[in-house]
């Protein structure tokens, strides 16, 4: 594929002598805008787009783990998953399921029931929520494991300790507790649910220093951090529940990850918003901070401390819905609907700079039937992650041009609501001027040496990456962006033709 090479475009321009010079002027300046707009500023003729007829359909099998955290052992990915649900892969794409339950003998941990049982006890539980796995500098694997009543922050958590990734573990106890009653917590005080954390949802991570943390924290008092000692797995003394980075007053707000981007310098913390059931409304968004402890805000600026909810109110999504930049919620393309995306986890690999967002998430018409989603996200020119479309279908970007981008688009905006609602797509055109028109008018414009593309909709402008993907809706590859606005918002597009 050639481009067109601009140096090589010539007109004759003829100027009346008798004219004045500023009508001189404004002549050729207008004969010049005619030749850019007719050869496009760089836009290559119909017939030499890009075209995928020949790349290879992609093949996907897919796993049912509800909340995955994702680690990477050699050359295989494995995530684990509330109810001790574990799954494995190669390439993101092509999974193997190995445990489905906590209940029985666990393939990995052996008769969980037994092995955690102080852990449930506490909690009054019989089976266990998100966990994290984490390989420390001692080469072993360290399994931060919790337990929840559910229906109060009744909730235990400790950790346990193996050669090898899929065990045999020995479990090192309880390191928090949360929801007691009538004796002190953590911080020597009585517990109070609407300050303090329910202690579950652990994601432990190093640093770019490389101190080791545990993010963590869900409903109830909100998202805690503690500072751990690499050496041991356990929390430093001293520290009580740690510092709090958002939440008061049982906002639905948990599930958070945090990844360090040595492209920009900055921690990105990972949240979902909502309940998760399908009709909670769950929806994944980011924020971030130059330092893993905080403070954190969104890409309206706002300082995410200040996510509270009213005093004495319980699951106030209203209050919680105008924090944080949502990067997926639920949407419909075509047939192919994602309902209560959510509880993330995120992968960078090293070697190529790529990164990868890994969920759960249920499907439009298929009530509580759930299963592991895998997409690439890339880092927009403000610096924040955008996700792409379709799920991850192992392509290599390409060097698109103008000409790939115009067309037809299926379009779809993840609004801040929190509600079950379903964002449609709508049709859009994006024209050879450099209009937008159908269902959305506006402008856009594209930077092909590295992909970036602007575009300004009802006058709020949204910065996003181009990319390719494998449309399972259409069952070819296509064209699409993803963009984020200032105010947190992003739009998809996936094009027709």
């Amino acid at each position: 594929m050639k481009k067109k090479d601009k140096s090589s475009l010539t007109a004759e321009i003829i100027i009346d002598e008798n004219l004045p010079m500023k009508r001189i002027i404004i002549t050729i300046q207008i004969t010049i805008f005619s030749i850019l707009l007719l050869t496009g500023c760089s836009y290559m003729n119909e017939s030499e787009r890009l075209s995928f007829a020949d790349f290879e359909k992609p093949v996907f099998s897919d796993v049912t783990v509800h909340d995955p955290s994702v680690i990477r052992v050699g050359d295989t990915f494995y995530v684990f998953g509330s109810h001790l649900a574990v799954a494995r892969t190669k390439d993101f794409m092509n999974w193997t399921q190995v445990a489905s339950s906590a209940a029985g003998i666990h393939p990995i941990f052996g008769n969980a029931q037994e092995k955690f049982a102080e852990t449930l006890q506490w909690a009054q539980s019989h089976t266990f929520w998100a966990p994290d796995m984490i390989q420390l500098e001692d080469g072993r694997f360290y399994f931060y494991y919790n337990a929840c009543r559910g229906d109060s922050p009744l909730s235990a958590m400790g950790f346990a300790v193996a050669d090898s990734i899929e065990g045999p573990f020995e479990d090192l106890g309880i390191i928090l507790r949360s929801g007691m009653r009538g004796q002190p917590n953590h911080d020597g005080l009585f517990y109070n649910a609407n300050i303090h954390p329910n202690v579950i949802d652990p994601h432990v991570f190093f640093d770019n220093d490389n101190k080791l943390w545990m993010m963590y924290g869900s409903y109830s008092g909100g998202i805690f951090i503690l500072a751990l000692d690499p050496q041991t797995g356990f929390p430093f003394e001293g520290q009580g529940y740690g510092e709090k980075m958002l939440g008061e007053n049982h906002l639905r707000i948990e599930g958070p990850y945090v990844i360090f981007s040595p492209e920009t310098g900055y921690y990105y913390m990972f949240l979902t918003f909502g309940g998760l059931t399908a009709d909670g409304g769950y929806n994944m968004r980011i924020m971030r901070s130059e330092r893993p402890n905080g403070p954190y805000y969104d890409a309206s600026g706002q300082a995410m401390i200040e996510t509270k909810g009213p005093p004495g109110s319980f699951f106030d999504d209203r209050a919680a819905e105008r924090f944080g930049s949502v990067i997926m919620r639920n949407h419909q393309f075509m047939s192919n609907g994602y309902v209560s995306p959510g509880h993330n986890s995120v992968y960078r690999d090293e070697e190529s700079g790529k990164y990868f967002l890994i969920f759960h998430t249920r499907f439009t018409g298929r009530g509580e039937y759930h299963r592991v989603r895998v997409h690439q996200m890339f880092l927009n020119e403000d610096g924040w992650f955008v996700v792409a479309p379709h799920r991850y279908s192992n392509q290599e970007l390409l060097n698109y041009t103008n000409a790939d981008i115009i067309g037809e688009y299926r379009f779809i905006v993840h609004q801040r609501e929190i509600s079950a609602a379903i964002s449609h797509s709508v049709q859009i055109q994006l024209n050879r001027n450099g209009t937008i028109s159908g269902a959305k008018r506006g402008r856009w414009s594209y930077q092909s040496d590295n992909r970036f593309i602007d575009l300004i909709i009802d006058g709020i402008t949204y910065k996003g990456v181009v990319s390719h993907q494998w449309d399972e809706d259409a069952g070819m590859f296509v064209i699409t962006f993803s963009a984020m606005s200032n105010q947190g918002i992003s739009i998809w597009g996936s094009k027709i033709n």
